[in-house]
């Protein structure tokens, strides 16, 4: 059922997506299919821009950059994700990676551009280390940090939307432990923060064992006097630290201001399909995207509230045959933005070109699954997400044969690579891992779950973003306009709240499956993302919620099972006095403000 829009999702619309002339979300949708079907043959051209209108209109929608930017003849691009590579050196390159320098200037030109873009600062020496041509000490990768930040803050000025980077160093970088307190204090605020761990952390964990800080660069006089000392593989350990002393230092950062979050690489490389042709070390901003250097990734959400019939009744149920017309079509349209994209840097559309990258995914969940009548932490609830999670893979992986046979396949495709033992492909069902052997496959990844925040405002009734329960069902929200000055307060309604009360009347009590962000256990929120995981793979961003009053100790077992359930991140988040809100629940209904940055899952 249709409702009418509440002004926050119309002013979104308007603010961020809508160019002039166009009035409602079927103009933005117009314009939309006509520019991704400039990428098919001339006279093919109208019948495929009817079925991307009409897909739009069944419940996909593309990711943010797609929909403010296609069509509008801009420079801009249409891609979310990035991730740039950088070296260690001031000047010049080393080997394929640009110089610092030169990587803040493509990291400037990809974000005024209008992507987010992930580094690892890992290559960078570490503070002190000598710098044989000017015989100085290394700044550090932090002072290098805080460039970036300030080069973002100063594109925020010309840009319709805040500028996102993630840094990235890895858990044995001599300067992890400033790292992992690098915003306590304040700043680098247009940054989040993750710790690369791999399983070799994890265990001295639980051995209680020591773990070498490393690099290549040679450290200064200082810190080889201080027992500094070059290893048998040419690398220099720098120090030694207790691996129990660094775990402590992540879990009270995290636990006293959200950050940093962590990444375990062992099980992002493992289950990559492209493990044979390329190694990651960083996501993009919000994490829903591992990515080599240059990598990038075009985005899309599909509105599961879309696909719930007879909301709220006993004989409510998800129609998987209209999910079934709907992604091959998506699936086609997110290929086609490949083609038709603006490119920040030619290295980035060579990447591009060469995977075909796309992460298509779904927001919704939690609307939908309260539209169902299942608790958000509820096996009925998990199993159902893991059906329709499984169901997108499938079919996406079909789709995506279907198109190598018609465009070709992507060009590093390598059937036994990509079919390796580990890779997410390696867990499609059998037919389909033959029809890639004999087709091949055009999009080397096709799934993410995005935050899908703003889009889920102005294309989705503010239905529950991407994997996440409802934050809350009304509350306050304070929104600065970019096309105009000053802020305004909004009361805004969760689409499934507004449906049921539609439905059934303002007075009906909410059914016991309304459950918003945190009535639920910090628990209950990763076991959701353990639930579908094993199908997605690229990653989803997700917010663990825990309650202001979590222990540290309760609060540190969040991050290690995230490990032991075979995740690829995590970013808890307990709310704390330290954060501002843009939310404010209403008095009835008293819910701290959620987290300002998204995890890797």
């Amino acid at each position: 059922m249709d409702i009418a829009s509440q002004p926050i999702s119309h002013d979104v619309l308007m603010d961020l997506y809508a160019q002039p002339g166009e009035r409602s979300i079927d103009d933005v949708r117009r314009r939309i299919a006509r520019a991704l079907a400039q990428a098919e043959v001339p006279a093919r051209r109208a019948a495929w821009e009817a079925r991307f209108l009409a897909v739009q209109q069944a419940g996909f929608i593309p990711a943010g950059r797609i929909a403010a930017h296609a069509g509008t003849g801009l420079r801009a691009t249409l891609i979310n994700c990035f991730v740039q590579p950088l070296a260690d050196s001031i000047s010049h390159a080393e080997g394929p990676w640009p110089s610092i320098y030169t990587a803040l200037a493509e990291t400037a030109e990809t974000l005024r551009l209008g992507g987010g873009v992930g580094l690892d600062f890992s290559p960078i020496r570490p503070i002190g280390a000598q710098v044989a041509s000017t015989q100085l000490q290394a700044a550090g990768p932090l002072a290098f940090m805080r460039l970036f930040d300030a080069s973002c803050q100063a594109l925020d000025s010309s840009t319709p939307r805040r500028s996102a980077l993630m840094a990235v160093l890895r858990w044995d970088h001599p300067d992890v432990e400033s790292f992992v307190s690098a915003k306590a204090g304040g700043g680098l605020e247009h940054f989040n923060l993750s710790v690369a761990v791999g399983d070799a952390f994890m265990h001295a964990i639980e051995a209680g064992s020591e773990i070498e800080l490393v690099h290549a660069a040679e450290p200064g006089p200082a810190q080889q006097a201080a027992g500094a000392a070059r290893r048998a593989d040419g690398r220099w350990t720098y120090r030694r630290l207790g691996a129990r002393s660094l775990w402590d230092q992540i879990v009270r950062s995290a636990h006293g201001h959200g950050e940093p979050g962590l990444l375990f690489l062992d099980r992002i490389n493992a289950d990559n399909n492209l493990a044979y042709c390329e190694t990651i070390t960083a996501t993009n901003p919000c994490g829903e995207q591992p990515l080599p250097p240059y990598g990038a990734c075009c985005l899309g959400s599909i509105d599961l509230t879309r696909l719930v019939t007879q909301p709220f009744e006993p004989a409510a149920g998800f129609d998987f045959a209209r999910l079934h017309a709907i992604v091959p079509v998506a699936v086609r349209m997110l290929d086609n933005v490949l083609e038709i994209s603006a490119w920040p840097l030619p290295q980035q559309q060579a990447q591009a070109q060469a995977k075909r990258r796309i992460g298509l995914g779904y927001t919704g969940l939690g609307d939908a699954l309260a539209m169902l009548g299942l608790h958000y932490d509820s096996e009925a609830a998990r199993a159902m997400a893991t059906r329709i999670t499984r169901v997108l893979r499938d079919t996406a992986y079909a789709a995506s044969t279907a198109l190598a046979r018609e465009r070709g396949a992507f060009p590093l495709f390598d059937a036994q690579g990509l079919l390796r033992e580990g890779s997410c492909a390696s867990r499609l069902p059998p037919a389909l891992r033959q029809r890639i052997l004999a087709c091949g496959l055009r999009n080397s990844h096709l799934l993410s779950i995005a935050p899908a925040g703003s889009v889920s405002l102005a294309f989705a009734d503010n239905a529950s973003s991407g994997i996440e329960p409802a934050y809350a069902w009304h509350y306050l929200r304070d929104r600065r306009c970019h096309r105009g000055p000053g802020v305004t307060a909004y009361d805004v309604e969760d689409h499934a709240w507004r449906l049921f009360h539609r439905l059934k009347g303002d007075q009906a009590p909410l059914p016991a499956a309304f459950v918003h962000a945190l009535e639920l256990s910090a628990r209950a929120h990763l076991e959701m993302v353990a639930a579908v995981a094993p199908y997605i793979d690229g990653a989803i961003s997700k917010t663990v919620n825990a309650p202001e009053s979590c222990p540290l100790g309760e609060f540190a077992s969040l991050y290690r099972q995230a490990w032991l359930l075979g995740l690829k991140g995590i970013t808890a988040f307990r709310p704390n006095r330290v954060f501002g809100a843009v939310l404010h629940a209403r008095a009835a209904q008293a819910t701290p403000a959620p987290a300002r940055r998204r995890g890797a899952n």
